[in-house]
């Protein structure tokens, strides 16, 4: 199985602060990947501190 995080870095806060976005919001999708059972086709939506959708995690086979 493979994790994929696909994230947009040129539109809204990650633009402002490339950096300090992706902390965040590995720190936050990191956190919440109890909630999944991590099989393949898993995956959500992943937002910028605007709560703007910037990408999207995945699970798949590999």
């Amino acid at each position: 199985m493979r994790f994929l995080l696909d994230i947009t870095l040129d539109e809204g806060a990650l633009a402002e602060d490339p950096a300090g976005e992706l902390q965040r919001i590995l720190r936050y999708w990191g956190g919440n990947l109890h909630h999944y059972a991590l099989n393949p086709g898993d995956g959500s939506p992943v937002y910028d501190s605007a709560y703007r959708e910037v990408g999207r995690w995945s699970i798949e086979e590999g």
